[in-house]
């Protein structure tokens, strides 16, 4: 599932495509919301925004195109007129005089009253999200110390879009590791230092993936490696999917476990307690 730095991308992309654009043509596989088709096509679209993995396309006639990618979904910008070489089931299409975004497999697709968006179920439980609140250091470390979040392992908890909206299962990984803390940590077992850490690698880890297109290990490790001829797949990430790789700090096999029914990838030695 592409995770919060995927879907800040796609947004970029489709913001340099779609706003301020006239629109040609406004389509949805649904016949619900196909009935909004002609309203849309004489609007135009004038933000484009992201909470967590949700993005939120904004109309000037004040509803907004709510789109949940979920594991399948994506974002084709094509040339007006063209299509991609794909097999995935096109469910929107929005066209303007040069250029086509196309949304295909997604199945969580709404229109929303703007001024109620926030309602949303989704948007309403979504925790900080970095990217989008762009919180300081110190607001990540005092939201972090709530007790609804003390006593939860961070393994699971770095999963739950209520927490930090836009994480996901590659980022949990690389988060913990960085922050130097084992998977089954809780937020109550650690000090305020280690909370600080903790707080730092979150901005740092989504920061970073959204930066480099989802490559969150540090830029002098990834420099040594692409010399050495290491593939993109095997540099991108410290832990992540390296299960029984030598870790990059220390040389010690990475473990694999399972956590929350996912996956999850850490050091057994640089994450220790």
């Amino acid at each position: 599932m592409p995770e919060g730095p995927e879907i800040r991308r796609a947004a970029d992309q489709l913001a340099g495509a779609l706003i301020n654009q006239p629109l040609h043509k406004v389509w949805f596989e649904r016949s619900d919301l196909q009935a909004y088709a002609e309203q849309l096509q004489h609007s135009r679209i004038d933000n484009i925004a992201t909470k967590g993995k949700a993005l939120l396309t904004r109309f000037e006639c004040g509803l907004t195109l709510y789109s949940h990618n979920q594991l399948y979904g994506r974002w084709y910008i094509v040339s007006a007129g063209q299509r991609p070489d794909t097999r995935r089931n096109l469910r929107l299409e929005i066209i303007t005089p040069q250029q086509s975004a196309l949304l295909y497999s997604a199945t969580d697709i709404e229109l929303l009253n703007s001024a109620e968006v926030d309602q949303h179920p989704f948007i309403a439980r979504a925790g900080i999200d970095i990217l989008s609140d762009q919180p300081e250091l110190n607001t990540l470390c005092e939201y972090l110390a709530q007790p609804r979040f003390a006593r939860r392992a961070l393994g699971g908890l770095l999963l739950d879009q209520g927490f930090i909206a836009g994480s996901g299962n590659y980022l949990r990984s690389e988060i913990l590791f960085a922050a130097g803390l084992h998977p089954a940590t809780r937020l109550v077992d650690i000090n305020g230092h280690r909370r600080r850490r903790l707080a730092r690698q979150i901005i740092v880890m989504i920061e970073r993936a959204y930066r480099t297109g989802g490559v969150t290990n540090d830029a002098r490790t990834v420099r040594c490696l692409k010399k050495q001829g290491w593939k993109r797949s095997r540099y991108r990430h410290f832990v992540f999917a390296r299960a029984g790789q030598a870790c990059h700090n220390c040389a010690t096999p990475i473990q694999k476990i399972q956590m929350a029914s996912r996956r999850l990838y850490y050091c057994p030695v640089c994450q220790a307690g």
